[in-house]
């Protein structure tokens, strides 16, 4: 599974860290591996954002060793699950599956990859109507504190979902 922003340096590595850390804690880190990537390469080879690894890290995890990338359309191949930060993100990921050959949609359903909003793991956000995640890169410490509840939200009910699918096999 693969977590996608747009620099791959404040939202999908925030999403990364977070679910590698539920999957851990679920037991289930062994079964399901977490990368991210950028739509972009603008930050590609540079750390994660100094504010996203510091709330990372207020909170417990470690961010630190993250290295920025930008998504490569090879990568439809070993991944099942995208989860995006946001609609622009989906649209670019769908126009590359699109672009490489790839089904997108759920294997069972004769997809070969699924693109999803992160958030819509979220029960309250989907019941809002806001999965977007909002993008912290423009503001301050406590709108990366803000995205990063955000994740964590949505990290559990990705690992909720996870438990079902992998329970059914």
């Amino acid at each position: 599974m693969c977590v996608v922003c747009s620099g791959n340096i404040c939202r999908s590595p925030m999403g990364e860290v977070v679910l590698r850390s539920m999957l851990d804690d679920a037991g289930l880190a062994a079964l399901v591996e977490v990368d991210s990537a950028g739509t972009g390469g603008w930050h590609a080879g540079d750390g994660a954002d100094p504010r996203a690894v510091a709330a990372l890290a207020r909170a417990g995890y470690d961010g630190s060793s993250h290295v920025a990338r930008e998504y490569d359309l090879a990568w439809f191949d070993v991944h099942d699950l995208i989860l995006a930060a946001d609609e622009g993100h989906v649209r670019q990921l769908r126009r590359w599956a699109d672009q490489a050959g790839v089904p997108v949609g759920p294997r069972h359903a004769g997809g070969d990859v699924e693109i999803e909003l992160l958030r819509r793991y979220d029960p309250q956000a989907r019941a809002a109507g806001d999965i977007g995640l909002d993008d912290p890169y423009y503001g301050n410490a406590e709108d990366f504190e803000r995205c990063l509840a955000q994740v964590e939200k949505a990290c559990r009910g990705v690992v909720v979902h996870l438990q079902g699918v992998l329970a059914d096999r």
